[in-house]
């Protein structure tokens, strides 16, 4: 068995360590379920009850109480099965009768409801997914400005969970107008009479002059406008502009709008309230944050807010992209809101069969018809655009995925209609979101990743840890703020000098002076990081020497560890951050040790643990081995103790298929050095070495899954059987008598996995086949092969056979009589054509593979494995590679593991200490020798150690040829794209190549026969048979 020897780990001098404990990555996720769980679906419930029937005379039914289960088995058996991961969900729902005066009481099942994993994922039909939170915008009171006339006018926004949108705006004229829901404007004095202030003198009453701010003017200068004297009129006039066309009374107005504005239709959420408090100062008590309509109050604060706003010079409107305007809605969240919707649609069916159905027979059962509520469930966790496929490449690509956050998504922004603020970096977002992790493309700013230390509170606001400073000296008082509060302090970096009793030693410290970077006196600070990665995400923190590179390729960099494929042999990196042990903890792929004790048995199966008291019995830990996931990499653990350790409480029993001993382990630490070799590397090419390929560094294991459906058909059920028509033998070798591959077979392009034969339709016999039929019975039955066979250009090695049947109690679609999955397991060496890359964002396509002796070596006669090219370095400004690769070279020498976390890291100084303790030149460039002439190369070459990742574009998968393929109906072209054997567009630009060397038969014969010449492609067809 591979084992890696453990390397002690190396610190340097400006190392700190993190002054808070590292958090729980996932716990949001789960904490939102949680909340979901114990709080949200009752909240919904209670909405809905009771229910009475549209005369409110014959019935009222009441949900009393709710119970969700447990799921049947663990989330491994629902991905064996491919089933979902859930519980039942069942309601107590009461019935009284109020003709007869009874009551009836029934527990009726729900819907079935998906449960969160321990690591906040769920599975859905054996599919592992994750439900993104949403970064949306926050509920509450925004203040907006607008050019009239040359002057600016400040406007505001009221914006509720549920309800009209009320939109405030001023003129230049004085006036201050309102929209409802984006209609037509009308005078605010108008929405205040309608609110409780009837006449003209309470409403100036209540805008009495204040602090020289003429609120009294603008006000009369609104009542001049408004049309509306009586307090009927008001009504009417709102009615008219919400409800155009319709009969507008007094009456019916007034029943409309006041129903607006009920609780029942209006919500304007818990974090709304707490916004809009927290601004204008009002109680933050709980009584005070309980009410969750607007009162007539609120609306004069509002108001009051833009008059002064409008007579103050130097006013700003609120900046819509801060972070502090916006907040994060998670799974809970989202899912109450379905489930909500669902119990909309059940109340009203709910409704209408109290009026038909027969009043002595009415059983709560009869009355509820659960199918809305289950389809809005089912719906959001399979088509909604926050449900999304886990991407399971390695560890870290989990981890980063639950961590993500969504502009995106219903009731969020569109990709095309978000401009460029809305993406871009904001001082805000500092420790809260990453300002670097982000997809390159359509999304980019769109999708975001949580910092590593941030932490969501119960509003959805995101919030980042900060640790108190008194007088210059560190408290140990950890503080959390929001960006908004944030703004009233000065807040040191980490990474500024300190004793070790929190003294800051330095008069003047780099700092964020009301979140403006300066220098300032120590004695001024009010807060410092925790840590020096606190504004990074995860993936980014991972990067060693993050601050010597550019921003744009450490974006890279984060995004490429994430498409890292796991390694059969994997090592943990030379240069680390100090951060793979940490982060790997929470993804819930390796096995960690509940109770202390020591292992007393274990294979590749299962570890035994035996209990350190008397008491405590013996603990087994089931280990999973070649699951294939998501990314069809293969998902397996692998025992990290041996037999007679020690084991403590939280200590990593088993790694999986991306860490060594708990360390986040995606690469390989690979020798490489820097110089162009005969233009092989041009363009980022990159040449390795054929030791790489002998030792299986980058070799992977590729997984999938080939799936045979056998249905029952109009002319009879199709059979699986060894016994196909017009098949040799040679290809029935590895098929049992039903037909399945056995496991362990090696399998090539069109290979039978199961072979199956299908009934054909019954034709009219000729008397010599009646006579066949007659003689051979069932030999000459009419039947085709439909068997399932390897698809093109697939080969490898069957690991697993799973058969679902209706016999052995499994559930399938109706028509399906058995499902038989086949597992082919391909080992894949590294080639010509894959992606390699490190983790500086400097990736690259291997163009050769040499033989070893034709590599480059050193005095010592060792080869190196991989050349790069140096020109890939100046223009692309990512220098930690270089600075990687000479530490690397020094932790290689001598026997240790580099800790450099981003701006902690070792100095340039210590490096060439090392490099000279290690006994190489302080410069970390060698003498090379060219291995083909065997002569030196006339510079030093910089040499050393690189932490080097292979990415999940390989060349096996894009390799594409086609000779004679599918034509597209309509134009009659070759289709396009490997999937359906499509061919290469020859397109404008190539045309004129051809057109530029005079190769006109080429030409002609790209446009007419090898396009979309019918005859001319036949006619050829037949001269070259």
């Amino acid at each position: 068995m591979h084992t890696e020897i453990k390397r002690p780990k190396k610190y340097f001098s400006r190392y700190k360590k993190s002054l808070v404990e590292f958090p729980d990555l996932i716990e949001a996720q789960v904490k939102s379920f949680k909340w979901l769980v114990e709080t949200g679906i009752g909240e919904v419930f209670k909405e809905f009850s009771p229910i009475a029937d549209y005369s409110a005379k014959k019935f009222q039914l009441e949900f009393t109480s709710f119970s969700l289960s447990e799921a049947k088995g663990d989330e491994n058996d629902a991905k064996v099965n491919k089933l979902s991961h859930q519980g039942l969900l069942k309601a107590r729902v009461k019935l009284t009768n109020k003709i007869l005066g009874t009551v009836k009481e029934q527990e009726i099942f729900m819907s079935e409801f998906p449960l969160m994993t321990a690591h906040g994922t769920f599975i859905i039909n054996g599919v592992e997914r994750v439900i993104v939170p949403q970064l949306a915008r926050s509920f509450g009171v925004f203040f907006t400005e607008a050019e009239s006339k040359g002057a600016k006018c400040f406007g505001a926004k009221i914006i509720p969970a549920r309800g009209v949108w009320i939109e405030l705006e001023s003129e230049a004229d004085g006036g201050i107008y309102i929209r409802i829901d984006k209609k037509r404007k009308f005078p605010a004095t108008a929405l205040l009479r309608v609110m409780g202030y009837e006449t003209n003198e309470m409403i100036t009453e209540a805008f009495k002059n204040a602090d020289g701010v003429p609120y009294e003017e603008a006000i009369k200068a609104c009542l001049a406008k408004d049309t509306a004297k009586t307090l009927n009129d008001a009504y009417i006039e709102i009615y008219k502009r919400l409800r155009d066309g319709d009969m507008a009374t007094a009456d019916n107005a007034k029943e409309f709008i006041n129903f607006l504005f009920t609780a029942e239709r209006y919500d304007l959420s818990p974090v709304g309230r707490f916004r809009f408090n927290q601004r204008f100062g009002y109680a933050m008590d709980e009584v005070a944050l309980a009410r969750r309509t607007i009162s007539k109050e609120d609306v004069v604060t509002v108001i009051k807010n833009i008059i002064l706003l409008n007579n103050t010079p130097s006013a700003k409107s609120d900046d819509i992209d801060h972070l502090g305007q916006r907040r994060v809605r998670f799974v809970g969240e989202i899912l109450q809101q379905k489930i909500r919707t669902g119990m909309m649609q059940i109340k009203r069916n709910i409704q209408d069969r109290m009026s038909i159905i027969d009043v002595d027979t009415a059983m709560p059962i009869a009355i509820i018809n659960q199918r809305p509520l289950q389809a809005r469930i089912k719906e959001f966790f399979t088509t909604n655009q926050l449900s999304q496929f886990m991407n399971q490449e390695n560890v870290l690509a989990e981890t980063e995925h639950i961590r993500l956050l969504s502009a995106l998504g219903p009731g969020g922004l569109t990709r095309e209609r978000a401009g460029l603020e809305v993406r871009d970096v904001h001082p805000s977002h500092y420790g809260r979101v990453c300002p670097i992790h982000t997809p390159e493309g359509p999304n980019i700013g769109l999708i975001l990743h949580l910092s590593t230390y941030a932490k969501i509170n119960e509003f959805g606001i995101i919030e980042t840890p900060y640790i108190k400073v008194k007088n210059g000296k560190i408290t140990g008082e950890v503080v959390y703020l929001n960006a908004l509060e944030e703004e009233k302090y000065n807040i040191a970096h980490a990474g500024i000098p300190y004793d070790e009793n929190g003294k800051i030693t330095e008069e003047k410290v780099a700092a964020r002076i009301k979140t403006e970077p300066g220098k300032i006196s120590r004695n001024e600070v009010d807060f410092i990081d925790v840590a020096a990665n606190q504004a990074f995400s995860i993936a980014t923190s991972m990067i060693p020497f993050l601050e010597h590179n550019d921003a744009n390729r450490a974006l890279m960099g984060s995004n490429m560890q994430k498409q890292a494929v796991p390694c059969v042999l994997p090592e943990a990196p030379l240069v680390a951050t100090g951060i793979e042990e940490l982060a790997s903890r929470d993804s819930g792929r390796m096995v960690i040790a509940t109770e202390d004790g020591v292992v007393s048995y274990l294979d590749a199966k299962k570890i035994v643990v035996k209990g350190s008291s008397k008491s405590s019995s013996d603990k087994t830990y089931s280990l999973v081995n070649f699951m294939r996931n998501n990314n069809f990499s293969v998902f397996h653990q692998r025992p990290a103790v041996s037999v007679g350790d020690k084991i403590k409480k939280g200590q990593i029993l088993a790694d999986t298929s991306s860490t060594v001993d708990g360390q986040i382990s995606i690469g390989q630490n690979i020798f490489v050095a820097f110089l162009s070799w005969s233009g092989s590397n041009y363009e980022d090419a990159i040449i390795v070495s054929e030791r790489l390929v002998k030792k299986s560094k980058f070799t992977s294991v590729y997984l999938e899954e080939f799936t045979c459906v056998v249905r029952d058909t109009k002319l009879g059920p199709e059979i699986t059987t060894r016994d196909i028509p017009n098949v040799g033998e040679l290809k029935l070798k590895d098929l049992d008598e039903d037909g399945i591959v056995r496991i362990g077979a090696e399998v090539r392009e069109n290979d039978i996995l199961v072979g199956k034969i299908t009934p054909k339709g019954e034709t009219e016999l000729t008397p010599e086949e009646r006579l066949l039929r007659s003689i051979f019975a069932d030999k000459a039955r009419d039947v085709k092969d439909t068997s399932l066979r390897v698809e093109h250009g697939k080969r490898g090695r069957i690991i697993g056979v799973k058969i679902f049947s209706r016999d052995l109690g499994h559930s399938l679609e109706a028509g399906i009589i058995k499902k038989i999955v086949i597992e082919v397991a391909q080992i894949r060496n590294i080639s010509v054509g894959d992606k390699l890359s490190g983790r500086h964002g400097n990736k690259g396509v291997i163009s050769t593979i040499l033989p070893e002796e034709d590599m480059p070596y050193m005095a010592d006669g060792t080869p190196v494995d991989i050349i790069l090219s140096p020109l890939g370095v100046p223009s692309r400004m990512n220098l930690g590679q270089i600075l990687e690769m000479h530490l690397g070279m020094a932790a290689n020498s001598l026997g240790y593991q580099a800790i450099v976390p981003p701006f902690l890291g070792a100095k340039h100084e210590e490096i060439r200490e090392e490099l000279k303790k290690a006994g190489l030149p302080e410069s970390g460039k060698l003498k090379l020798f060219d291995g083909r002439t065997g002569e030196a190369f006339q510079q030093d070459i910089a040499v050393g150690y690189m932490y080097m990742l292979k990415l999940h574009h390989m060349v096996e998968d894009k390799i594409h040829m086609r000779s004679i393929g599918p034509y597209s109906l309509i134009t009659q072209q070759p289709l396009g794209g490997k999937a359906q054997g499509g061919g290469q567009r020859f397109g404008e630009m190539e045309v004129w190549a051809l057109e530029g060397y005079g190769a006109a038969y080429t030409l002609r014969e790209m446009l007419t026969i090898k396009s979309d010449d019918i005859l001319g492609r036949s006619a050829t067809f037949d001269s070259i048979i």
